[in-house]
């Protein structure tokens, strides 16, 4: 009897032996015993009958606490073999439901607490203090990084999750949340300025328009450039909301004041623009080159020649539509038109001697075709184009117009099966098209192809320098004038509809897209000479002259500006040295440079126009190259930043091949325009680069967002 009461005292002291007793105090009182809280004084039950889990839980709601680790607490509790997960108590799981309505969280009727939910292995964060700013701020930069609505705060599922997550965490209301991302915006608004104020370049500035289906305009400004280390850059500016009343030149000058809030309205070098509105003003106050370098976007050209393509054959389009949705209608009727292509296919391939029929319907068909030689060489004329094919139709999405491209060359290519096809069909259910359609069909579809291709290098481009756009605008160029000779008046009315908005577009943007290929040192002239050649025949010579008088009247710009200043000397972040850096020796390179003009007496550019054209490869980076050869061009090479970063497109290719143009959704038209402004360039400017995105995955800091507080 003595030992066992030995032993009784020994194991009372180890129920206490938990972490929780740190943060409560045991009182008995008569025959009860209670734990006491430390922090706020609170009367529980505690008795060892009672266990330690509802001391754990109060802990985590304890309001008055010091910021511990509670997650130590529940560590030293839950201890796991493999880490394994255990399935939560279901009386625990009806004091979180309470613990919830006691922080006044209104909780749907259809709103049920799994009985099985299950609990992590808590991660220990060490002796880290929960901050209520901070994380509020990382809310708002999560909210803006990825387009979440900022109504998102009130949404009950998330109060639910965040209370279940850090009960610390009060939840603001939307105006709170929408205040602190005007208060990111303001924070990061500052870096950008101060990148742009820095910048060794010029800026090319590109404008935007969206659209709401209230008909709401909208304009966005950004500002393109290529930075100290020779890489492509853009950052949005301004998302402006436009007024209804508001014109072109009023348009105008809501832009000027926005550069002049900038402070960048003397830095601009070109305006890229959506379509062909005036904006005279513009170029007389902040283009130098406003003639020169008033660009309007290659893709918006592209689209307009596309819907002129598909609109010439919207009736034809209608009849493939309805066909391919007969063929489709019933499985026996696709395996015939299977059955037909490979018929096709193999009368092709064996000059339809070899060739065993299938049914007697197909016999009468192809006795038909042998019937007489002028009935067997339209046959073989209109199945041409279907002895290699294996594409099968399908219907396309009357949105994008790529799709719409695919159907119609699917149908193209299966023509002669459509045409078997006609032979035997008793219920006449196809809109069949006329040998004339066919010929329109395919002669379009060649043309759409060669815009289809020109739009995949537009928007596709790893590096959209100004330089790939001329040798594509040019072959479509061509492609125009041949079809300008085609014997069919639909295909020739087309051709001078579409001929009209392109000679438009060369007038305005021909001379910078040829001045932006001559910086090519793949190209140079010879790139220029080889096309016009094609282009303008006898007229040749004279547009290769204004191009090359174009290039040296802007060299002889870049020339003058170049001379030296009160200031020069001083800083420099064009010669690879960090910015701020002072560099000593820039006087010598400015001395080794004019000692080399006087000795050879020719410039920087016609010492590169002289010099052998670089080889051609897929993996050629043009910035790198002029990043390389800048001490050997020196002026040149201040030019090619200018010209190299120039935006010909104002498309993103999610919108490359959309019909329709770009639309504010919802979520964004429902805040104030000051707010939406913030939220969309406060997104671009905290995306980070993808490659270190994926780098910083791997080691995820404890407050990933937490950067800077405003």
């Amino acid at each position: 009897m003595m030992e066992i009461q030995t032993e009784a005292p020994a194991k009372k002291p180890k129920r206490l032996t938990s972490v929780v007793w740190n943060h409560f105090e045991r009182v008995r009182k008569a025959d009860a015993c209670y734990a006491v809280c430390v922090h706020c004084q609170k009367k529980l039950s505690g008795s060892s009958n009672s266990g330690t889990t509802h001391l754990r839980n109060h802990l985590m709601r304890c309001l008055k606490r010091s910021n511990f680790d509670v997650s130590q607490i529940l560590a030293a509790k839950r201890k796991r073999k493999d880490d394994t997960i255990t399935v939560a108590n279901y009386d625990e799981a009806l004091q979180r439901k309470e613990e919830i309505n006691n922080n006044n969280i209104a909780l749907p009727i259809s709103y049920k607490f799994d009985q099985e939910s299950k609990i992590e292995d808590p991660v220990n964060l060490g002796s880290i203090k929960f901050d209520q700013e901070r994380s509020r701020f990382d809310l708002a930069r999560m909210i803006m990084l990825h387009d979440y609505p900022p109504a998102m705060v009130e949404h009950i599922g998330f109060k639910i999750f965040v209370k279940n997550l850090q009960p610390m965490f009060d939840v603001t209301s939307t105006s709170v949340i929408e205040s602190d991302c005007l208060s990111i915006y303001s924070k990061e608004r500052q870096k950008v300025s101060e990148t742009l104020r820095n910048l060794p370049g010029r800026i090319s500035l590109s404008a935007g328009t969206w659209w709401s289906p209230e008909n709401t305009e909208y304009v966005s400004l950004t500002a393109n450039f290529i930075d100290d280390q020779w890489k492509l850059n853009k950052k949005i500016l301004n998302f402006l909301t436009l007024d209804p009343s508001q014109t072109d030149d009023s348009l105008s000058d809501l832009i000027i004041k926005c550069l002049i809030d900038w402070d960048v309205d003397r830095k601009i070098f070109s305006l890229t623009l959506d379509d062909f509105s005036s904006h005279n003003n513009m170029k007389e106050s902040v283009l130098k080159y406003g003639e020169l370098f008033d660009i309007r976007c290659a893709l918006h050209l592209v689209k307009s020649l596309m819907k002129d393509a598909m609109e010439s054959l919207i009736p034809i389009t209608e009849k493939i539509r309805e066909s391919i949705r007969y063929v489709k209608s019933t499985s026996s009727t696709q395996e015939k038109f299977n059955e037909l292509s490979h018929l096709v296919k193999s009368l092709m391939k064996d000059g339809m001697e070899s060739l065993i029929p299938i049914t007697e319907k197909i016999r009468e068909s192809i006795r038909h075709v042998k019937s007489t030689s002028s009935t067997q060489e339209k046959f073989n004329e209109l199945s041409q184009q279907s002895v290699n094919t294996t594409k099968c139709l399908f219907l396309d999405n009357p949105v994008r117009w790529n799709s719409t491209y695919l159907m119609l060359e699917s149908a193209v290519e299966n023509r002669g099966a459509f045409y078997l096809l006609q032979q035997h069909n008793d219920e006449n259910h196809l809109f069949f098209l006329s040998d004339e359609e066919w010929t329109r069909v395919g002669s379009v579809t060649s043309f759409m192809k060669l815009l289809i291709e020109v739009t995949n290098v537009f928007s596709h481009s790893k590096n959209p320098t100004a330089n790939i756009f001329f040798p594509e605008i040019c072959d479509v160029h061509i492609q125009l004038l041949d079809y300008a000779k085609s014997p069919d008046d639909f295909v020739r009315t087309l051709v001078e509809k579409m001929k009209t908005k392109f000679d438009k577009y060369l007038a305005t943007c021909g001379p910078a897209l040829a001045i932006a290929t001559i910086l090519d040192p793949r190209f140079k002239m010879k790139l220029v000479e080889y096309y016009y050649k094609q282009i303008y025949d006898s007229e040749a010579p004279e547009k290769i002259r204004e191009v090359s008088d174009n290039v040296r009247e802007l060299f002889n710009d870049y020339s003058s500006e170049s001379e030296p200043g009160p200031g020069d000397g001083e800083l420099t972040q064009s010669n690879g040295l960090e910015s701020g850096v002072r560099d000593r020796l820039r006087g010598f390179d400015k001395f080794l440079n004019e000692s080399g003009n006087s000795q050879s007496g020719v410039s920087d550019l016609e010492k590169y126009l002289e010099e052998p054209v670089f080889p051609r490869n897929h993996d050629f980076n043009i910035l790198n190259w002029w990043k390389v050869h800048t001490p050997r061009y020196p002026i040149l090479s201040m030019m090619a930043r200018d010209i190299l970063g120039i935006p010909l497109s104002t498309l993103t290719p999610e919108l490359a091949f959309r019909s329709g143009g770009r639309v504010v959704d919802e979520r964004l038209r429902a805040v104030d325009p000051d707010v939406r402004q913030a939220l969309i360039c406060g997104q671009d400017w905290l995306r980070m680069d993808p490659q270190e995105t994926i780098t910083n995955t791997s080691s995820l800091p404890i407050v990933p967002l937490a950067v800077e507080l405003p």
